[in-house]
């Protein structure tokens, strides 16, 4: 039994480093330009595949079971019972406009447990399937985990619906295998998880990283704040903080705080703050944070993890209203504007290259080094906006704003949450991560991506034409669509749904097809690193057929001055 569990606990930290890697940002209706919520997530995995997910609205007879399976390995973990319906659910938003994201934040390794059936990934699923609002959703979630348990380590999650976002972390409480007296067989004492659920106020913004953030919160008053042990109450409106009964007893009884109350931190407690999680984590926070907010200086040295305090707030008020395309534009952050711009060091190499390909850490001299880890980067396989509006009908109301691979090279097409299937092109029978498709998005766009990380700062000015030119042109077009949807609504719902599943796979499959073109582009143009002149797209012949001839771009002085620095006069041409 004990080489079973250092088995199970081995794989489990394998996973963890596998999945421990993503990007999530909470954006309040006051916040936003049209009232709208919107959270994000960044599917950061070197073995996950990019692909939209689709599940429709399901009746489910009596004593059906559904079987779980870890999302990061696809291992069957048990089974538990359907309710008599599960909803629409379209990538991870659902037919009511309820979304929801996660990171992982791993926490206390000692806290991980093996033994339960929900995990990370299916607990966001179970509460999509099984919610129509937020608070809904959380009350799922945590119903779940308390009765089957827990098989993951600590984690985070956005949950948001059209008028409210919420911030849950979550941890196991480890494992204390006991045997059954009437049945003999062993079974984990501490089953469940300690969680603290926080909505974020409206008119301000959140964000997490892989890295636990909720500190002190409120504790119960039954008006503001309760605990799992009247979670019903959560429907109540004033309720802004849901916690689980347990969380400071547990903390105490592990010899994790000895406080009073009031000063209890759930992530000082459940997951100390180290130079990697600053460094790796609330960096990329902190990087979202700086783009909306003109105080986060005070937060540099704390982010960069030269010291442990104080602190970044949960959440912030922003500089100005946001929309979808602002927070694309955050995902593709690699600390431009700061000393720690990627673009600039000896790593980005002659073509200013914001990437760094893996490990993360490294070894040299008996000292450990690392390479920055911002928030685009090379091994995302999906991301997205969901977008969220409470003033018209949820099939209308809520946009799936998704995209595959890179963030920083891709392009979030509009899926609306009402649509009754997703197109060939993104879909889960269109090839795998082992498995290439010239016509599925995940391929075409790692293409793409692949030309540029050769010659970044040539290609990424052609990739960010047509970013552009797609972001605008979706931004004027989707107000003309909820229009024409809206007023099929009130004729006939099911043609309003054909109306936006025609619109949303024309416009998935349109971007695949232009994106190939593009693939195709730059592969000729910056073919073995020359330059080949063109004119709005065209390549420039000679009068006779023959091509202009290409241009070579010079090594900018900094790569210039790095290498004569290295070889000193090794390369120098004599008289």
């Amino acid at each position: 039994m004990r080489t079973t569990h250092f088995i199970l606990a081995f794989l489990l930290t394998f996973l963890f480093h596998e999945t421990s890697a993503c990007t999530s940002y909470l954006i309040t209706k006051g916040a936003t330009v049209d009232g709208s919520t919107m959270i994000t997530y960044a599917g950061d995995s070197h073995i996950r595949y990019g692909q939209l997910q689709f599940r429709p609205r399901a009746v489910w007879p009596m004593g059906a079971m559904q079987t779980i399976y870890d999302r990061s390995s696809n291992r069957p973990l048990g089974q538990i019972p359907y309710p008599a319906e599960t909803y629409q659910v379209i990538g991870f938003m659902n037919e009511y406009q309820v979304a929801i994201g996660e990171s992982t934040f791993g926490g206390r390794k000692e806290l991980r447990d093996t033994t339960g059936i929900i995990d990370w990934g299916s607990i966001m699923f179970l509460g999509l399937e099984r919610g129509k609002t937020a608070r809904e959703a959380i009350k799922v979630m945590m119903e779940l985990v308390e009765k089957y348990g827990y098989y993951s380590t600590g984690q985070s999650y956005s949950i948001a619906d059209p008028n409210e976002a919420w911030y849950l972390e979550m941890i196991g409480k480890g494992m204390d295998m006991k045997i059954d007296g009437k049945t003999k067989k062993m079974y984990n004492a501490n089953k469940g998880a300690v969680w603290v659920a926080i909505r974020i106020p409206d008119g301000y913004v959140s964000a997490h990283a892989n890295h636990a953030r909720i500190t002190t919160f409120p504790k119960e008053d039954g008006v503001k704040s309760i605990s799992s042990k009247n979670l019903d109450k959560i429907f109540e409106p004033g309720i802004e903080v849901v916690y689980s009964h347990d969380v400071i007893d547990f903390a105490r009884a592990k010899k994790y705080f000895s406080g009073n109350d009031e000063e209890f931190s759930f992530s000082d407690t459940y997951a100390p703050l180290d130079f990697e999680a600053a460094r790796f984590c609330e960096l990329r926070v902190w990087a979202m944070f700086d783009q909306v907010n003109d105080d986060m200086k005070q937060y540099w040295d704390y982010a960069t993890g030269m010291v442990k305090s104080p602190r970044m707030p949960l959440y912030i008020k922003p500089n100005r209203k946001l929309k979808p395309r602002d927070l694309m534009a955050f995902k593709r952050n690699y600390l431009q504007g700061t000393d720690l711009d990627m673009s600039k060091d000896i790593g980005a190499g002659p073509s200013a290259l914001p990437y760094r390909w893996r490990p993360l850490t490294w070894e040299y001299d008996g000292k450990t080094y690392f390479n920055e880890r911002v928030t685009v980067t090379q091994q995302t396989a999906f991301s997205w906006v969901a977008q969220m509006r409470s003033w018209l009908p949820d099939p209308i109301g809520g946009v799936f704003w998704y995209g595959v691979d890179d963030a920083g090279s891709s392009v979030h097409v509009p899926f609306y949450c009402g649509i009754n299937g997703v197109p060939h092109t993104f879909s889960e029978e269109n090839g795998d991560i082992l498995t290439y498709s010239d016509d599925a998005a995940f391929w075409v766009f790692n293409r793409v991506a692949h030309t540029a990380y050769l010659f970044y700062d040539r290609a990424i000015v052609d990739i960010r034409k047509a970013q552009q030119r797609f972001e605008e042109y979706f931004e004027s077009l989707v107000p003309s669509i909820d229009a024409g949807a809206l007023e099929l609504y009130g004729k006939d719902k099911q043609l309003a749904v054909e109306f936006l599943t025609r619109f949303s796979h024309s416009s998935a499959d349109n971007v695949v097809n232009q994106w190939r073109d593009l693939g195709n582009f730059l592969l000729v143009k910056y073919l073995d690193g020359n330059v080949k002149p063109e004119k709005e797209g065209e390549f420039l012949r000679n009068p006779w057929g023959f091509p202009v001839s290409p241009t070579n771009p010079d090594y900018p002085d900094s790569w210039k001055q790095i290498l004569i620095e290295k070889t000193g006069d090794t390369f120098l041409i004599r008289e």
